[in-house]
């Protein structure tokens, strides 16, 4: 791969960064750089934004409100749902993607759903992003740049989107 000076559309950046809300409080660190692909799904428009024309060594510190993030917090978006329709082992934190057949009809479909409280008879789940509705300050750096290869122009991703949920594990983080 061809490293190059400077970050533009359709390439490969490598970033560390902090990520924290408007209190200060720790929500993400990248201590070791990871992959992005510019011009992909990976990364928040804004974030690419504020990268074009920066290269290795460029530090840069941004505010994100809702919007450029994650969206505003969306109350449609949770759902009370019998506890007879999930295992038996269900721990919060857990997610789902999309909700057991015999939930309601109206959740949508391809989202993302985390619980977030078990009751006796009920399961609390939220289809928003775990970082909707939160303003965020994130201080990243360029680690390096290179050219994206073809492959992964086709794909449009590195598989390493920016706080993308993903299904996994209870205990593990869910951020990235």
């Amino acid at each position: 791969m061809n490293p190059i000076s400077q970050i533009t559309p359709q390439c490969v950046v490598a970033l560390t960064w902090t990520l924290k809300d408007t209190l200060g409080e720790e929500l993400d660190v990248l201590d070791e750089p990871v992959e992005f692909l510019v011009g992909g799904g990976d990364l928040l428009h804004r974030i690419e934004e504020a990268l074009q024309g920066h290269g290795p060594g460029a530090t840069l510190d941004l505010h994100l409100e809702p919007e450029e993030a994650f969206g505003d917090y969306d109350e449609q978006l949770v759902f009370l749902e019998p506890r007879g329709l999930f295992p038996a082992e269900l721990e919060e934190g857990l997610t789902f993607e999309g909700l057991p057949a015999g939930s309601n009809p109206e959740a949508p479909p391809g989202l993302l759903y985390t619980v977030t409280e078990i009751y006796p008879e009920h399961v609390v789940l939220d289809g928003n992003h775990p970082l909707a509705g939160i303003a965020l300050r994130l201080s990243l750096k360029v680690e390096s740049v290179r050219e994206a290869t073809e492959e992964e122009v086709g794909r449009g991703t590195l598989g390493t989107g920016f706080f993308k949920v993903q299904l996994q594990a209870p205990g593990s983080d869910l951020l990235h």
